[in-house]
């Protein structure tokens, strides 16, 4: 699972929209931010990652599984369509990469020994603190 799930460009739906913010008189005029939507159910990607991408807590994923995206950081309509595929890019090779399972281990018969040893000495010294008796 460790290769790269690249998404069908016709698999998202981009749309134009007019950026918030400053911006003069050219913020009223073009529509130069973008609006990405991807369809995880209806999408191509393996099981196992449509799974995996659903159950990411990210606010950006809706409870129906569809992917929204808003990139209005370029002033250039082709600069934020192609920003809003690198972070739908990046949300994918997110879950893409399975965790390494854990193989529970034993410690070893020093690590014991030395930690007793210490827990031991600990207790002498919580022991000296006691009221003095006569």
């Amino acid at each position: 699972m460790g290769h790269r799930f690249t998404v069908p460009p016709d698999e998202i739906e981009i749309s134009a929209i007019r950026a918030q913010g400053a911006g003069g008189q050219n913020v009223n005029k073009v529509s130069s931010a973008v609006h990405l939507r991807f369809d995880i159910n209806a999408s191509s990607l393996p099981e196992v990652v449509r799974e995996r991408l659903l159950k990411l807590g990210d606010q950006r994923i809706s409870k129906e599984g569809v992917v929204v995206i808003k990139a209005q950081e370029f002033r250039s309509l082709e600069g934020n369509r192609a920003e809003a595929v690198r972070r739908l890019q990046e949300m994918i090779d997110s879950v893409a990469v399975l965790p390494k399972r854990r193989r529970p281990t034993k410690p070893t018969h020093s690590a014991v020994v030395r930690r007793l040893d210490g827990k031991t000495r600990r207790a002498s010294i919580k022991a000296g603190r006691g009221k003095v008796q006569e």
